[in-house]
């Protein structure tokens, strides 16, 4: 089955893309987005994949230009399987087939699969239930007979006591301190036999587990040994004809390792097929289909950001040769930025601070809001902000001009004491007027600065709503965090398991527009100095 799929309308230059898409933050251009239409037709058209792309997929399509005759259509991929396949047609294939049958990394696999069942073979044992279950009456055995001793032993110094109480000779007296010595040589001699009973039963199960050990190293060898290979085999081209493998292209961005899945992802397989077989790249669009994963934030039909952690160094290689489209969000951090000053005195400045602008240094090279403070107030020495705004995110933010007021008013963020409102526009209904949002949230190590609802090994995030009104399909709302984690208004607010209505704007979580629609519009703290209640309010603008 043909897998580059021509456009059947006529196309200008006009409407063609001018560069391509900076793949880590972009709106879909519109021939993608019909690209995108195109592909849900074609899973509707086969029951099963839909039935198999509902339960929740990354998508991807690439408008390409035919070299041959300068056709202009686009190829569609997904990130990893779909219906236990890698290679379904109408879609481009894998970058390296990892499924093929004679391959080395199926055979790894059954392998390092073999280890496994071989360890939960032991570890599932009678015989390591035996072991285990013999130490265990060895232990209590020998403090129940410790403690028998001891009581006997109580019981024998009681006597003695009682008979010292008496006139003895000195004969008795000696017969009473050799009777004593006499006990204390055969409980220690009772502790040695009980304690060697224990090491014999604990040294039978070490003997065991060292065996088990042994084979979980075997299987973390091999594995990593088995990753590498891998690696060395997805080699990767760009536009100038460069081709280099999976553990190259990382170690050039300063990772040791790939991550596992490195290469399975969506927009990899599209490029590299387009350089395979003379296609153009013009745009590229991933978008989800189904349901979202547990803890993770994906919505049906909409478009995403490629992934940091596996595709940045990837797609950074596969991109170079072609004229693309410069990051906005680097583009929006340098535009010049005008915060308003909320209130201003020796050991503090509060500011309103503009979506779009770092509240502290980073790797943009764009002028943060404390550089702002410093160059505008004309201070001696940098401030420090007492807390952090994302750079989408517009409102108040407090700056320290000194490092005791800093530890003042860090100490109020800590106890909870500060008291802060963000006022939102949620892209979407929230039928609920008022609640609480209670999800423990973690890192996206491999999507960073993603967060993703972590209920077991996350941190407590806690978040008060209140529905001000309902306007065009849209809801304002005000929240009250209590708590302070990365992004914990914007996940609280677009997971499935919170309200499940993205904050307008999120390009992250939800639909990119003009800007994030999050507005810190309240801050209520004690003066760092005189202690006073001090309650600043910036209007949204919005």
């Amino acid at each position: 089955m043909e897998r580059f799929h021509p456009y059947t309308f006529y196309i200008s230059d006009e409407e063609l893309p001018r560069q391509f898409t900076w793949p880590f933050c972009y709106e879909p251009h519109p021939l993608c987005v019909k690209a995108a239409k195109a592909v849900r037709q074609h899973l509707n058209s086969v029951p099963r994949l839909a039935a198999e792309a509902a339960k929740g997929k990354m998508f991807g399509v690439l408008v390409v230009r035919r070299k041959s005759d300068g056709a202009v259509g686009f190829i569609a991929a997904y990130s990893g399987f779909l219906d236990r396949r890698n290679d379904l047609p109408w879609f481009v294939p894998p970058v390296f087939d990892l499924l093929a049958q004679d391959g080395f990394f199926k055979q790894g696999e059954e392998e390092i699969s073999a280890i496994n069942d071989e360890i939960s073979r032991l570890e599932s044992a009678e015989e390591y239930a035996r072991l285990k279950t013999a130490l265990k009456t060895a232990t209590e055995d020998a403090a129940s007979a410790r403690a028998e001793a001891k009581t006997r032993m109580a019981a024998a110094k009681a006597r003695r006591d009682e008979l010292r109480r008496t006139t003895l000779t000195p004969e008795s007296e000696e017969a009473l301190l050799n009777e004593s010595r006499h006990q204390k040589a055969e409980y220690r001699r009772l502790k040695q036999r009980l304690q060697a009973q224990i090491d014999i039963a604990q040294s039978r199960i070490d003997d065991y587990e060292q065996h088990i050990k042994q084979l979980c190293a075997d299987r973390k060898t091999r594995s990593a040994a088995l990753q590498h290979r891998l690696f060395d085999n997805y080699v990767v081209t760009n536009a100038r004809g460069e081709r280099q493998d999976l553990n190259k292209v990382f170690q050039a961005a300063g990772i040791a390792v790939p991550p596992s899945g490195a290469g399975e992802c969506a927009a990899p397989k599209l490029l590299q097929y387009a350089y395979d077989n003379g296609l153009h790249p013009l745009a590229m669009a991933e978008f989800w289909i189904g349901q979202s994963p547990r803890g993770e934030v994906r919505r049906d039909g909409y478009y995403y950001p490629s992934c940091r952690g596996k595709c940045a160094p990837i797609l950074t290689f596969m991109m170079q040769g072609l004229d693309v489209e410069h990051d906005p969000v680097a583009q929006e951090a340098a535009r010049e930025h005008k915060p308003t000053i909320i209130y201003d005195d020796r050991y503090m400045t509060v500011i309103d601070k503009p979506a779009g602008m770092l509240s502290v240094p980073g790797k943009l090279a764009a002028m943060s809001a404390v550089e702002w403070v410093e160059r505008e107030l004309h201070l001696p020495h940098p401030p420090y902000a007492a807390h952090r705004l994302d750079m989408d995110t517009s409102g108040l933010l407090v700056i320290a001009k000194d490092v005791a007021t800093l530890r003042a008013l860090q100490s109020q963020f800590r106890s909870g004491t500060v008291i802060k409102h963000y006022y939102a526009m949620l892209d979407g209904t929230v039928h609920k007027h008022s609640g609480r949002i209670t999800l423990r949230l973690s890192p996206d190590y491999h999507d960073r600065p993603r967060q993703k609802v972590d209920q077991q090994g996350g941190r407590e995030a806690v978040t008060d709503f209140t529905v001000i009104s309902h306007i065009f399909g849209m809801t304002f709302v005000i929240f009250r965090p209590l708590t302070g984690r990365t992004h914990q208004l914007r996940v609280h607010s677009a997971s499935p398991l919170g309200l499940g209505v993205p904050i307008a704007g999120d390009r992250l979580y939800g639909r990119g527009r003009s800007r994030l629609y999050l507005h810190a519009i309240n801050l209520q703290l004690d003066h760092p100095a005189t202690g006073k209640r001090m309650n600043f309010f910036a209007p949204p603008p919005f």
